[in-house]
């Protein structure tokens, strides 16, 4: 099976070295990794452009709309039997995520395989937070709960059947996405129990109380619209956050 990751970046040229290489250092090797690069004016061209003679690499820079935009050229351009993102300020957690996530796939034949997530310091030297998942039922969707979007790694089949990120939410389309992918009691997905990315802190989600207050109201239209809950839902959707996301000590 091969497996397609994606990286979105803009001006990353800080953290674009330590996302590639933990895609690099995987012990899994069929994989391409593909780059949307929003037209850096920093040295993160430069940096890619190290890694463009090799044939797994795919470096496409062109404006865009935003992140979910990013994202959906790359699923456009990914020819992989399996498709997962790494953001520029993210990494896989270890060389052997990759293996592991490919023999939860095909021991119960999923389309979709996702799991733990550590939120780090600036620097990787400490992890702040754990945001700790489950298994999957539908119930849960009312009450809240999902994956976190960067572990979860999803079968080509399911975006050609469900589609892409929706341009309308700027903030919250991934978890639109995940609502309507969960809802699909055709597919099957698997929880595997372990740490499959590490991200920095600082997302665009909670980097201001007004990005914030666009989250809450993207996901309560996103709840409404796809019948999985109503404003309570919301309100146990933050709450589940702050249950998952431990401070270690």
């Amino acid at each position: 099976m091969k497996v397609s990751i994606i990286t979105a970046c803009y001006n990353s040229s800080k953290t674009i070295r330590e996302t590639y290489l933990s895609v690099k250092n995987q012990t899994y090797s069929n994989i391409e990794h593909l780059f949307i690069d929003g037209q850096s004016t920093d040295e993160t061209l430069e940096i890619l452009n190290n890694y463009s003679n090799q044939k797994n690499i795919k470096i496409i820079s062109k404006s865009d709309s935003g992140i979910y935009d990013a994202l959906n050229n790359g699923l456009k351009s990914a020819t992989g039997d399996i498709i997962g993102f790494v953001h520029s300020d993210d990494m896989l957690a270890s060389s052997s995520i990759i293996y592991e996530i490919i023999l939860k796939f095909k021991e119960k034949n999923l389309d979709g395989v996702y799991g733990d997530l550590e939120y780090v310091s600036k620097d990787n030297s400490k992890v702040l937070r754990i945001w700790k998942s489950n298994n999957f039922s539908q119930k849960l969707l009312k009450k809240g709960w999902m994956p976190a979007h960067p572990t979860f790694f999803i079968k080509k089949d399911v975006y050609n059947k469900h589609g892409l990120f929706n341009l309308k939410y700027k903030i919250s389309s991934d978890y639109d996405f995940m609502t309507r992918i969960l809802k699909d009691d055709n597919l099957n997905f698997g929880y595997l129990p372990k740490v499959i990315t590490k991200m920095r802190i600082g997302g665009a989600s909670n980097k201001s109380l007004k990005n914030i207050l666009i989250k809450m109201s993207e996901d309560c239209d996103i709840v409404y619209s796809h019948s999985t809950g109503n404003w309570f839902t919301i309100l146990l959707k933050n709450m589940q956050k702050l249950k998952q996301l431990r401070y270690r000590i």
